[in-house]
């Protein structure tokens, strides 16, 4: 990403993907509020202060596909959405199960 300022003050940043993987963004959400589940569209009959939200962007975007089933056969994670266009995953469980499931992929993409 290159962060430029003009000459009016304002900064114009340029993003670009480079060929191969890159994880833009791999982030655990813990003990989030019920309000998030719901705005997400997450499943709602889930003990909150046990859970966790997984997220993850990553390019060429079809790799969140295989993230997804990596993610799936690592813990026992819910899979909340998974966009082969943008490259999204979003998936919930138990702290720990999140965390299992981000490090398997991390570990696979890395």
């Amino acid at each position: 990403m290159t962060n430029t300022t003009l000459n009016d003050g304002l900064a114009r940043i340029v993003q670009e993907c480079v060929p191969g993987c890159q994880v833009t963004l791999a982030h655990i959400i813990a003990s989030p509020d019920k309000v998030l589940y719901q705005k997400l569209g997450l499943d709602p009959k889930i003990d909150y202060e046990k859970a966790a939200i997984g997220i993850t962007t990553v390019t060429p975007s079809e790799t969140a596909i295989i993230m997804a089933d990596i993610a799936m056969k690592a813990s026992g994670i819910n899979l909340g959405f998974v966009d082969r266009f943008s490259g999204s995953l979003i998936f919930t469980g138990s702290v720990s199960e999140v965390q299992a499931g981000m490090e398997a992929i991390l570990d696979y993409v890395g």
